[in-house]
């Protein structure tokens, strides 16, 4: 298949059917030469095709800081992604070498939990994955011992946090890439340790493919029909943790642990890995997963455990497990609540003010100026529909609020009047009906 615009643009209205449309394409870029071709790509679609002119790009470069060159790259970067009039950023990330994982899967953790952190809701993060890392994928997964998830290899749409992570060029061959980088005269950053031997990805790149190849010129397509075949395997075990999750009430944030432990343990296994996708959170390790359930499950119930590793966290709190980005922002600082909207930090989502409630805070109130303010203690209200002040530091006790999110509350204050905590409560002398409903969106499970 000849890489093109039209092929590029084709894919994208058929991932559309899944998704809808994008909030804004991000570009996961590197600069080498498959995120180049698939940037000059879209941005030709952007410039020359209207069903894609009013779409925001942002090409988002990942400093791993690994290699000497690597501020070179950025500027680099800046400069290609600039000659196309996409908006450029470069984020520099630490990688835990220490990990256990590898230098590859460490810096690819990294890397995704940068870009994470990074999407608005209903953003597009694509990556430029082809045929050959398909193919790749699936020998180094199988190698693994993985499962029929990591069998299937690289899937070509997934929810990832708020938005989707999406690689519209799977079925692309990097011949058809190659060739169409060198008809448009593209240049592209040449990364030294994509030829090193050392790492298992590029041994198999470079000469185990290339001596499959020479007995099968087909054998990624053939690799990619077999990750095809394990896909519909794993699709079935996603169905089936979708009704797992279903009969435990139907979140993925917090599963509550008895009825959990009812399943059988491949299904508990199943359902905490398909809650933590769903949340667009890193998957863990089989032993990461073994902690869960031998560690944090049978955990005494005033106990609050916790594992973590790159990307997300686990924790317990009375008799539920909570699904977590592996950091969350500490208390919030106290600042003025400018606009409409204020983001609260990583993994706490933002707050919204939205007119039309039938009952929300007054008008006069908002236009007056409100600031955001974390916890200080001793704070007390009349919550609005209740007929006593109380102490906040009760209402949660009482509201059995995680302990860790407590601190974590954004108090909503006008002057030194406390108005609302979040969107749990308001103050009945802020109140007018209708009013401006104050939203949490992307707010962390509380209960």
């Amino acid at each position: 298949m000849t890489f093109s615009p039209a092929i590029l643009a084709s894919r994208f209205r058929q991932l559309e059917d899944v998704a809808g449309q994008p909030a804004r394409y991000v570009i996961a870029f590197s600069g080498g030469l498959d995120s180049t071709v698939l940037a000059h790509a879209l941005a030709n679609l952007k410039h020359h095709d209207e069903h894609f002119a009013g779409r925001e790009i942002l090409a988002i470069h990942i400093d791993h800081g690994l290699q000497p060159e690597s501020a070179d790259w950025v500027e680099q970067c800046r400069e290609r992604v600039a000659a196309l009039q996409i908006e450029f950023r470069s984020l520099s990330v630490s990688v835990q070498l220490e990990s256990g994982k590898g230098p590859e899967a460490s810096a690819r953790d990294a890397r995704y939990s940068a870009l994470h952190a990074e999407l608005r809701q209903g953003d597009w993060l694509l990556s430029a994955h082809h045929r050959e890392d398909q193919a790749e994928t699936l020998l180094l997964n199988l190698i693994r011992g993985s499962g029929p998830a990591g069998v299937a290899g690289i899937g070509s749409i997934r929810r990832f946090g708020t938005g989707w992570l999406v690689r519209p060029m799977l079925d692309v061959d990097r011949v058809d890439i190659q060739e169409y980088a060198s008809d448009h005269g593209l240049r592209w950053v040449e990364d030294p340790s994509n030829r090193d031997r050392r790492f298992d990805r590029n041994f198999l790149r470079h000469d185990v493919l290339p001596r499959l190849k020479s007995r099968w010129p087909d054998i990624a397509a053939r690799l990619q029909r077999s990750a095809g075949h394990a896909g519909e395997a794993a699709q079935l075990l996603v169905d089936l943790a979708a009704i797992d999750v279903e009969a435990l009430g139907s979140r993925t944030d917090r599963l509550p642990i008895d009825a959990l432990l009812r399943l059988s343990a491949a299904r508990q296994r199943n359902v905490i890995r398909y809650a933590l996708r769903d949340r667009g959170l890193s998957i863990p390790t089989a032993t990461q997963v073994e902690r869960i359930m031998n560690e944090v499950m049978p955990a005494r119930v005033d106990a609050q455990p916790l594992v973590t590793w790159p990307g997300a966290s686990v924790r317990r709190y009375r008799n539920v497990l909570y699904l977590l980005p592996e950091n969350l922002a500490e208390a919030v600082e106290a600042c003025p609540l400018e606009g409409d909207e204020f983001e609260l930090g990583d993994g706490l989502g933002l707050l919204k003010l939205e007119p039309g409630a039938s009952a929300g805070l007054s008008k006069g109130l908002v236009e007056g100026g409100l600031s955001v303010r974390p916890r200080a203690g001793g704070e007390r209200f009349l919550p609005y529909g209740q007929s006593h002040t109380r102490e906040l530091k009760k209402l949660l006790q009482e509201e059995a609020v995680v302990p860790w999110m407590r601190d974590r509350l954004p108090l909503i204050y006008s002057g030194d009047r406390l108005v609302a905590v979040g969107d749990l409560w308001l103050a009945a002398d802020a109140v007018s009906e209708p009013g401006i409903a104050v939203r949490w969106i992307g707010r962390p499970a509380l209960h």
